[in-house]
């Protein structure tokens, strides 16, 4: 056990310095200085009592936040010490997303986070605020919005497709239940991110992102497999019949369905046959001191 924590971290500390290779001892030594002060700001965000402080304090932390992206630069600084945020960068280098919760009193929470991506005329990296507007948002399988309208959640992996990305996310909800999604991110001309594209290819709907929402005890499956190009998630079912539609008393069934990518969409195909499909990418809320409890099999 300890030789294979071992080999992680030394491929973490390995992936940090590399994204930080193009950076001077000057650059990183300025970064740092911005770092270490998001540090203490980030801590006072989640140990704030109140949801007015919380969010007073997230004020402080973004706009700091936001200063520093605007220096070009800091696509290449990593920000390993900021460990409530998100950090994901695409493949190809073309974009990173800055993502974080702030988790509310009443169970639900309000996402912030910030787009760094490749301007295509400039041929530099500009920043695009991500302005949370999901509470508006009555029909979040159909909502399409730029970065100044996002249905706000919380990503954890980017798949480059043909023309646009695929984003997997999770949204807290509330107190009952759970949400995850399977989210699109493309770029207009000008270089705006837009959120939400028809890619999907299902009988009977015409969706811009796909919703799951289950009871928010249990764990769902949702994750990419890049050897067969398909993302595999659990089958989500009522408990019992007369709760269809009840979301709060869903869960997986024990099968699988996917999403496969052919010809730059994605074919929605049922109960598919997978082996050992879950993995540490299941539990990615915010609340790591949730237990789990194990899947029920509908009645």
């Amino acid at each position: 056990m300890k030789k294979v924590l071992l080999i992680i971290f030394s491929f973490s500390l390995f992936a940090s310095i590399a994204h930080a290779q193009n950076l001077t001892d000057k650059d990183l030594a300025y970064f740092k200085k911005y770092e270490d002060s998001l540090k203490v700001m980030q801590k006072n965000i989640y140990t704030a009592k109140t949801d007015s402080a919380k969010f007073k304090n997230n004020a402080k932390f973004y706009h700091l936040l936001d200063e520093v992206l605007l220096n070009t630069l800091s696509f290449n600084y990593p920000f390993d010490s900021l460990t409530e945020i998100k950090r994901l960068t695409s493949p190809d280098k073309k974009f990173r997303y800055i993502g974080w919760d702030v988790p509310k009193q009443d169970g639900t929470y309000f996402y912030f986070g910030f787009i760094q991506a490749m301007h295509p005329k400039t041929k530099k990296y500009e920043v695009y605020e991500l302005s949370d507007k999901s509470a508006a948002v009555k029909s979040p399988e159909t909502y399409v919005g730029d970065n100044t309208k996002w249905f706000g959640m919380l990503y954890y992996t980017i798949i480059p497709c043909d023309g646009y990305y695929t984003l997997l996310g999770w949204d807290g909800n509330d107190k009952l239940s759970l949400r995850k999604f399977i989210d699109v991110l493309s770029f207009k001309k000008d270089g705006t991110p837009l959120f939400g594209k028809t890619v999907f290819r299902m009988d009977k709907k015409i969706p811009s992102r796909i919703m799951f929402e289950y009871n928010a005890k249990l764990t769902m499956t949702l994750r990419y497999n890049p050897t067969s190009q398909s993302i595999v998630f659990d089958h989500l079912a009522p408990k019992e019949d007369f709760l269809d539609k009840q979301y709060q008393f869903y869960g997986p069934d024990l099968s699988y369905d996917a999403f496969i990518y052919r010809r730059g969409k994605w074919d929605f195909e049922e109960e598919v046959d997978v082996q050992n499909p879950r993995n540490k990418l299941d539990n990615v809320h915010h609340d790591k001191n949730k237990k789990e409890k194990a899947v029920y099999t509908p009645k």
